[in-house]
This record gives C-alpha cells, sequence and structure tokens, in this order.
C-alpha cells in the first residue's frame, strides 16, 4: 500500500486504494460477540473504516507500531497543532509590538497565552503517546 499523500477523498476513504490485478486472495475470519464488538471499536476509532481494513493494517502493522491509518492520523493532528502555533505567534508579535508602542495590554494576551499552553499540553500528550509506542 502507498503511503503518498493523495486527495483528500483518497485519504479519508473506508476502504484501500485498488492495486493492479485486484487483490485475488480472501479469507474468512469469524469472531465471537466480544471480538465482533472490539473490531467494530477498533474499526470506529482508526476513523470508520471497515473491520477488514482494521485487521489487515494491524497485521502488517510494524510490532508495536502505528498502522498508517493512525500515522495518518497522528500526522494530521501534528499538522493542525503547527498551523495554530504559527498563528499563536503571530498574535503574540502583533501583541508585543502593541504593548512596546505604549499601548495598554487587554484580555487578548490572557486568551493567547492560554491557547498557548493547551497547545503546550496537546504536543505532551502526542509525545507521550508515541513514547508509549
Amino acid at each position: 500500500m502507498s503511503e503518498q499523500v493523495g486527495t483528500a477523498r483518497s485519504r479519508s476513504r473506508r476502504r484501500r486504494e485498488n492495486v493492479p490485478g485486484g487483490r485475488p486472495h480472501e479469507h474468512r475470519v469469524k469472531l465471537s460477540d466480544e471480538e465482533e464488538a472490539r473490531a467494530m471499536v477498533m474499526a470506529q476509532e482508526a476513523g470508520g473504516v471497515t473491520i477488514a481494513r482494521v485487521l489487515v493494517e494491524r497485521a502488517f502493522a510494524p510490532e508495536g507500531g502505528a498502522t498508517s491509518t493512525e500515522r495518518r492520523e497522528y500526522l494530521a493532528e501534528l499538522f493542525r497543532i503547527r498551523r495554530l502555533l504559527a498563528a499563536n505567534s503571530n498574535n503574540l508579535n502583533q501583541i508585543t509590538r502593541a504593548v512596546n508602542s505604549g499601548a495598554p495590554l487587554d484580555g487578548q494576551i490572557v486568551h493567547t497565552l492560554r491557547s498557548i499552553d493547551e497547545l503546550t499540553a496537546t504536543i505532551d500528550t502526542l509525545l507521550r503517546d508515541q513514547a508509549v509506542r
């Protein structure tokens, strides 16, 4: 399976990409009620993908590693944080420039600093989660 970045549709699809020649091999898996429930939860947590996709990704993921869906979600979260951090840095620069020119401090600084604290906590959580894997 290709790890290339595709269109938004291909990144969020439930099924895996088509491969030349198709997938001629089929396997049937029987699950108990408990296993089915766990598989359904895993599929929902993986972004609503199919159970078959979850089973294949888990089977071929590096030992203790993340599946391609998990890696894609992890990278999307990192890019989201980077975008927010850049916006907050810009806000902080504007506030600093205004204060240095004699403008009084207002509530905007508190909001910006709180947002930076939240982003830092999110980064810490992502790093902890990655270290556990």
